[in-house]
């Protein structure tokens, strides 16, 4: 349900479902009345032509003709059954038509009175019946009460009452399937600018475009306005840090060259030799630091896939130099192909300061592991890194304090206190996360997770 357009086609779905069911309902309904009042109509007609012919016989009682007008009264099976009973409901006629069966008419209304009733055969077979009693007005002109019955089968009804509804389900499926596929074609042109100004933010992240376009609806014109303007001032703001950060920069040189031409002048030794990488090692430092403000490109918003392997085994190859004199085993354990997206100098800020601190607490042994962190999916740039060492661990209670800035465990210990807090910062810009635990080596794990590029 991320999607805009299935949002819109699933409610549209819905509203068509509840209204077209009520209007099926309301139509079907409405058949089935006016079918029902046919019905009706039709009985009474049915009646009143029996009761036209219905004539006295010598002896004073009413009798009908053996021939009726109406075919179906002496058609067997025909649906159409009628009755004249008299006011001790005997039965002074039946048709031929209900020869063989026992038609329930119900019970006799009053005098001068007519009645509907819905009626079963003993088969099931649905029938509306129709009595009207009279008091009927013989030759010597008594009154003699008898009651007229006519009763229909509604099966044919009923199949029309079906087939009504099946048509009236499959049209107004084939409206709803027409108007679900012109809605979707008709959101597919109104989504058509949502998706530009998406392709064009890729663009924009990837370098392919500087700006969007303004050529949008008015309902995303500002979007696209206020999108520029932020784009804009991002880059202005990073050239105005790259600016005052590489004046910065230029004037660290000279301090680090006088060093390192003083050192020069001395006779080589091992010292020396050391002391010369750490120079080196902070010219890398200071290069990254100052321009990590300014690691927002100004022509692109995307980030780069890097290979890590190379630059850890020469982050290794660096920290077993300035540790040379405990001399700790670092094992690598790196899943092949791996990559971070993101700016070198972020990975090897966090993997630095991991090992550096592990170098300086371990024992002997030290083990940095990194595993996608979606398993199998090396491309997406998610990634668990684990450092591991055998000192003397930290406390659980301590685990959190640490990741502050300038929170340290042992005051003695060389350090300021921040690197852990800035590993926590670079994770948490790559939308991750940094805990501690114990590790099975004896000592400190502390593990970092970086989200997915997407995710990120």
């Amino acid at each position: 349900m991320s999607s805009l357009s299935a949002r819109l086609l699933i409610s549209v779905t819905l509203l068509l479902v509840f209204f077209f069911g009520a209007t099926i309902v309301v139509l079907d309904s409405a058949f089935r009345e006016a079918g029902e009042q046919a019905q009706e109509d039709i009985l009474d007609g049915m009646l009143m032509a029996l009761i036209a012919e219905a004539e006295p016989n010598p002896r004073g009682e009413l009798e009908m003709p053996i021939d009726l007008r109406e075919p179906r009264f002496g058609n067997l099976g025909s649906g159409l059954y009628g009755a004249l009973f008299d006011n001790s409901d005997t039965p002074v006629w039946t048709s031929r038509s209900s020869l063989g069966l026992n038609v329930p008419y119900g019970p006799s209304p009053q005098p001068g009175t007519n009645k509907f009733s819905r009626l079963r055969l003993e088969d099931g077979t649905p029938l509306m019946a129709l009595s009207l009693a009279v008091q009927w007005e013989l030759n010597d002109g008594g009154l003699k009460p008898y009651t007229f019955n006519v009763a229909q089968s509604l099966d044919s009804f009923n199949a029309q009452v079906a087939s009504f509804r099946q048509q009236l389900f499959t049209w107004f499926a084939a409206v709803a399937v027409i108007m679900l596929s012109s809605i979707s074609f008709v959101m597919r042109g109104l989504l058509k600018p949502l998706r530009q100004i998406e392709s064009e933010i890729s663009e924009v992240e990837e370098g392919r475009r500087q700006t969007l376009s303004d050529d949008f609806p008015t309902e995303l014109t500002s979007v696209a306005r206020n999108m520029n303007l932020l784009i804009g001032s991002e880059r202005a703001r990073s050239e105005r840090y790259r600016n005052t950060l590489d004046n910065l920069a230029h004037s660290l040189k000279t301090p680090l060259a006088a060093i390192r031409a003083v050192l020069s002048e001395r006779e080589s030794n091992d010292t020396t030799e050391r002391v010369e990488t750490q120079i080196e090692r902070m010219n890398d430092i200071v290069r990254y630091q100052l321009r990590k403000p300014a690691t927002i490109h100004t022509e692109t918003l995307g980030v780069a896939a890097v290979p890590i392997a190379h630059e850890l085994t020469r982050l290794v190859e660096g920290l077993s130099k300035v540790y040379s004199d405990k001399n700790p085993q670092i094992e690598l354990d790196v899943s092949e192909g791996i990559r971070f997206h993101g700016e070198t100098g972020d990975f090897l800020e966090v993997a630095g300061n991991l090992l550096d601190n592990a170098c300086k607490w371990c024992k002997l042994n030290v083990r940095l592991t990194i595993r996608p962190l979606l398993k199998g999916n090396i491309e997406s740039g998610g990634m668990r890194l684990t450092v591991e060492d055998d000192g003397p661990g930290i406390p659980v209670a301590a685990a959190d304090a640490l990741l502050q800035r300038g929170t340290r465990l042992d005051e003695t210990a060389p350090g300021h206190g921040i690197g852990l807090a800035v590993v926590k910062d670079i994770a948490a810009s790559h939308g991750g996360d940094v805990t501690i635990e114990n590790s099975d080596l004896g000592g400190a794990a502390i593990t970092v997770t970086i989200a997915p590029s997407s995710a990120a």
